[in-house]
């Protein structure tokens, strides 16, 4: 109790404002780092992402092509999209394009693990960050091999997708303005300037803000009576596994990034605010909000194949969710695989290194080149 109390001494009401306000102003400025990470990539990458989605192959390398163009862009939203023009084009086919979608529903949560990094000087902050940010990969690998298979025999998702799409068609769509966007945009826009577009400065300033302002997330956290933080998630936007899919949910379609969403939730699991089973159903919910503005703007399209892509999007998530989360020994699988990784990257650092560039690069490069050496 003593050292709790000399960790958390009592504030002043106005001393407890002004760290809730840094709180926030570091908030502002890791999300602008997270943007400026993608901004950096996409000039890295997003031709290059362009010439492996356009690679015509079978539906299993498709796959692995998904992984690695939303990689490099480190954005489904991105991936997707494109994925969408292009079989709206003629260039891909439905059953070719969800494949990819499943990939980019991987590749997506590579950007929340490079967040965890941040944490790697504070052995168990890190372990904590790092279990959160890779139960959204687990989860979404295992949901690729029990969905992908069911898919590619049956095709029951590019069939349940198109009945939908067929069922909306005609309704329309609409457009959400991206408050993120519009808030951390002309920040983004000035640090891509002042490096003059040059993606590694880019990449370099970018990651090293994200780092920086989770460690003062992270203090600032803990200066603050923990207890008192923690007790208003639980009672309130965490109380239970349902609320906290909501939230994940809710918060994803208002910011349209679940990568953002997913990346917020690391600094709260370093300082111990929230928990690895409070985590895991937050992003649950959070894979599902990223397909509904898709989903909106597909339909704004008019076009019906990029309607089922977006649909088939929302599909894989939603039974994927469907299959794990119910049974409770199943979906207790990603968090003791998260659990377990976390601890081994304790005994070797290199280990979240390793397990980056062979899941997200490794496997969908080396995947992609054998598949064109035949």
């Amino acid at each position: 109790m003593s050292s709790n109390t000399a960790e958390n001494p009592k504030h002043s009401p106005a001393d407890t404002i002004l760290k809730i306000a840094l709180i926030l102003g570091a908030i502002y400025l890791f999300i602008v780092g997270i943007n400026g990470m993608s901004a950096a990539f996409k000039l890295f990458g997003k031709e290059t992402s362009q010439q492996i989605l356009e690679a015509t192959s079978s539906p299993f390398v498709g796959l692995f092509i998904g992984i690695i163009a939303t990689a490099l862009v480190q954005s489904s939203s991105t991936t997707t999209s494109l994925i969408v023009g292009m079989v709206a084009a003629g260039a891909i086919s439905i059953e070719g394009a969800i494949p990819m979608v499943m990939g980019a529903n991987i590749g997506t949560s590579v950007t929340n693990t490079f967040v965890s990094f941040g944490h790697v000087t504070r052995p168990e902050e890190f372990k904590k960050a790092f279990a959160a940010a890779t139960v959204h990969d687990f989860f979404n690998l295992i949901s690729v091999l029990i969905l992908f298979p069911i898919e590619y025999f049956t095709g029951f998702l590019a069939k349940l997708a198109t009945v939908m799409s067929q069922t909306f068609e005609g309704i329309g769509g609409m457009k959400l303005a991206n408050p993120v966007k519009i808030i951390t945009g002309p920040a983004v826009d000035l640090l891509s300037w002042m490096v003059a577009e040059q993606a590694l400065l880019l990449l370099l300033i970018s990651a090293a803000l994200i780092f920086g302002m989770l460690i003062v997330i992270v203090k600032t956290l803990r200066s603050l009576v923990l207890d008192k933080v923690k007790e208003f998630f639980d009672a309130h936007l965490f109380k239970n596994a349902a609320r906290a899919m909501i939230f994940g949910v809710v918060l994803t379609v208002l910011v349209q990034s679940s990568s953002i969403t997913t990346s917020l939730i690391i600094p709260l699991a370093g300082a111990g605010v929230l928990s690895l089973g409070q985590i895991f159903p937050y992003t649950l919910g959070s894979n599902v909000g990223t397909t509904m503005t898709a989903m909106l703007a597909a339909m704004a399209t008019g076009e019906p194949e990029a309607v089922t892509v977006s649909f088939a999007h929302f599909l894989f998530n939603v039974v994927g969710i469907l299959i794990i989360w119910p049974v409770a020994k199943f979906r207790q699988v990603p968090m003791i695989c998260a659990d377990w990784l976390a601890n081994a990257a304790l005994k070797n650092r290199w280990i979240p290194v390793i397990f980056v560039a062979v899941v997200f690069f490794g496997i969908p490069f080396l995947v992609i080149l054998i598949s064109r050496s035949f």
